[in-house]
């Protein structure tokens, strides 16, 4: 499998850096990034799997969040961390294509997850006499299978456009994985227009989810300050603490590095970018939502309770 009109059958991933002094240090620090992002992110999904009083649409939402997660930094980290122990990380067109489909297909389905959260939190404190009625078994699937549908469309749509280019003899990927403006830099046919159809998509993946957060989130605080006792805002405020904090470091970094043309952002600037939407977030998520949750605290002490009993 290779490009259309396209000599090249392989690429070569430069990395984060060509010092052969910071790859063991480096490798190590995210060899750890990642076993946490494993252990945090599996450990959230089984509690929820375990623990009934957790099965509500809120929660259903966070299992879907994590094991997203899971998978995301499994199709970027592994490729990454071999960069920094061998001299040349090769991968293949077709090895290339796949990171980049996976990429793009968890990047979007993420975004549309963390919306489709948004909207629970307001029906949640904007309707909660109707929140049973409104966020169904069958309502909340439906949010599931269009935020699914919505990153397949969008990887099926990047990954397509890539393919259609040419590349004719450079294949040194200026980046620790397969991304879309490295790929575009390195094709002999590049061109505005490629950008352009880049920064539309992107604006879609990334605005669409983030103009709901943002309607959701106005409503919500618009009720919250209608409630008169202090004890009843904070309460509200804390419900959403923990998804506001996800979505701002998530869209924040993603924004960063694709809501900008690449002339203003230099790749090495956007390899940092990069690693907090592919690598930080994914790590953090879990331990946000359990550090500053107490369901899921009282259900990680049931569970090793039920454990340590056994």
């Amino acid at each position: 499998m290779a490009a259309k009109n396209s000599s090249v059958t392989e690429f070569i991933l430069e990395g984060l850096t060509d010092q052969l002094g910071l790859r063991i240090p480096l490798f190590l620090l995210f060899l750890g990034f990642y076993t946490v992002t494993v252990v945090g992110n599996l450990g959230l999904i089984t509690l929820i799997g375990l623990n009934s009083h957790l099965h509500t649409p809120m929660y259903f939402f966070l299992f879907n969040l994590s094991l997203i997660d899971f998978c995301f930094s499994t199709t970027i980290t592994p490729k990454m961390l071999i960069n920094f122990v061998s001299r040349k990380n090769i991968i293949s067109f077709t090895g290339c294509m796949t990171q980049l489909f996976f990429f793009c297909f968890f990047v979007v389905s993420e975004s549309f997850i963390l919306s489709a959260m948004a909207y629970d939190r307001y029906v949640a404190i904007c309707n909660p006499l109707l929140y049973t009625t409104t966020m169904s078994p069958q309502v909340c699937l439906f949010l599931l299978l269009g935020a699914y549908g919505m990153g397949f469309a969008g990887a099926m749509a990047h990954t397509g456009s890539i393919m259609n280019l040419t590349f004719c003899a450079d294949n040194l990927v200026n980046h620790f994985m397969c991304d879309i403006l490295p790929l575009l830099q390195l094709s002999c046919n590049s061109s505005y227009m490629n950008e352009l159809v880049l920064f539309i998509l992107v604006a879609v993946d990334i605005g669409l989810p983030i103009v709901s957060v943002f309607i959701s989130y106005a409503l919500i605080l618009s009720s919250i300050l209608h409630i008169s006792s202090t004890e009843g805002r904070s309460k509200a405020f804390s419900t959403c603490s923990s998804h506001i904090i996800v979505v701002l470091l998530f869209f924040g970094s993603g924004a960063f590095m694709y809501l900008k043309p690449p002339s203003i952002l230099p790749l090495e600037q956007g390899k940092v970018s990069s690693l907090f939407y592919t690598i930080i977030v994914s790590m953090l998520n879990p331990l946000i939502y359990s550090l500053r949750n107490k369901d899921v605290k009282v259900a990680l002490r049931r569970t090793l309770g039920r454990k340590i009993f056994s």
